[in-house]
């Protein structure tokens, strides 16, 4: 992420990257910048396009796979980069729109997936930003690349590779059009102002996970095998809850300690599928910060949240602080009976707004072992503390009847 504080006279005043200067510098049809988290791939093309639109007129097309409405597009991060570089004075920021009123240049928001075809009568873009871009289909990019044809036009990508097949990974580093594209790699270590929060984030995966800390950090790709928990059983979809139709909503909360996150899932169930709508997610947040975390999930107030039992505590907080929590039930075989039941699903869809439950969709895995390459029964330590919540909030479908007695028979023997 950029330095704050530093003005924007420079490119690197900028905190810019120095593999992607060129988002400053050249003209390419394609700019692409993929790789880990932490590489500031978002702040430096957000930086780049309002630096371009603060010196010339243009019309930028800011486009996702998903995009239902504002609160999930870059709409956000541009007015947090308008107000950083001291810039507000020569933008006008509307709730769908944002402006340069000394250039005229304009800044537009769309989902790819629902909005394409109203697209096609988009005309005259300068440039392309397409956020996320590793969930983008095929017949997205068919349709969105002959669009944007104004006599040079520019595609700016960004996008955290997840798996080597995906349509956005062969079109752009696998088999790139290498006469118009600039692709470059890039991971935190090119970041120059990386916060200490992160740092202390991917040594601890870098210990623990390796194979999942080449994925997140370093931008590798990753592959589906037998090890992943829900293999073939979930996917990223955009969805609108239908209450009247639907079972639910469901809500599950997993507490976090240490260097784990507290978690807060909203879910529903239809026609055999499990829907994963939204998530509240945090690492290192304390338990007079929990109730604001959880305003953040819509209806956390009005239903019951079934929360992982091992802190009391934190449940009488949440319930002094008006949320509905309980307490969800663990037996000896708990965990393997919500796996069961999960897989039980036709599939299990997650909306694209949850980025942490997606990976940990990717990353919850069983152990494999180092000689054979045998899937072993034991779970991977991490990455379960979205589906820990999934199985709190959904725990009484999982075990409808009621829990075996277990106790002392007492007999009363009559003396000889």
């Amino acid at each position: 992420m950029p330095c704050p504080g530093r003005p924007p006279s420079m490119h690197l005043d900028l905190g810019c990257p120095e593999k992607l200067l060129f988002f400053h510098e050249e003209s390419w049809r394609y700019k692409v910048a993929y790789g880990g988290r932490g590489s500031a791939k978002s702040w430096t093309v957000a930086d780049a396009l309002l630096v371009r639109a603060f010196t010339r007129k243009q019309r930028i097309l800011c486009a996702r796979e998903f995009q239902r409405s504002i609160k999930e597009s870059v709409h956000f991060l541009l007015v947090s980069q308008i107000e950083r570089l001291g810039l507000t004075p020569a933008f006008s920021v509307t709730e769908h729109e944002i402006e340069c009123t000394t250039t005229g240049s304009q800044f537009i928001f769309a989902g790819l997936k629902h909005n394409i075809s109203s697209l096609k009568s988009l005309e005259a873009i300068d440039v392309c930003w397409v956020e996320e871009a590793e969930v983008v289909s095929e017949a997205s990019w068919s349709k969105l690349t002959p669009t944007i044809r104004k006599p040079g036009s520019e595609i700016w990508v960004t996008f955290n590779p997840d798996q080597e097949s995906d349509p956005t990974y062969q079109r752009f580093v696998a088999h790139p059009d290498v006469a118009h594209t600039r692709a470059v790699q890039v991971s935190w270590r090119d970041n120059p102002c990386l916060p200490d929060v992160l740092k202390a984030e991917l040594e601890h995966l870098r210990r623990t996970d390796p194979e999942a800390y080449h994925h997140v950090w370093e931008g590798g790709t990753w592959t589906r095998s037998d090890a992943q928990v829900f293999n073939g059983k979930w996917t990223i979809d955009d969805f609108e809850p239908a209450p009247a139709m639907w079972n639910g909503p469901y809500f599950g909360a997993d507490w976090g300690f240490s260097t784990d996150p507290t978690v807060l899932l909203k879910m529903w169930v239809c026609n055999q599928r499990l829907y994963i709508e939204h998530e509240a997610y945090r690492v290192g947040c304390n338990i007079a910060d929990t109730p604001k975390l959880f305003e953040s999930v819509p209806g956390s107030r009005r239903y019951c949240i079934r929360a992982d039992n091992s802190r009391p505590e934190t449940i009488n907080h949440m319930r002094a602080a008006g949320y509905g929590c309980e307490a969800a039930d663990k037996w000896t075989s708990s965990v393997e009976e919500g796996i069961s039941f999960l897989r039980g699903f036709e599939k299990i869809v997650i909306h694209p707004r949850c980025k942490h439950m997606a990976e940990e969709a990717r990353l919850y895995s069983y152990k494999v072992d180092k000689l054979t390459g045998d899937v072993l029964p034991d779970l991977k330590p991490g990455h379960d503390h979205c589906w820990d919540a999934v199985r709190y909030g959904l725990q009484p479908m999982i075990r409808k009847k009621d829990k075996p007695y277990v106790g002392t028979i007492r007999i009363k023997l009559n003396p000889l």
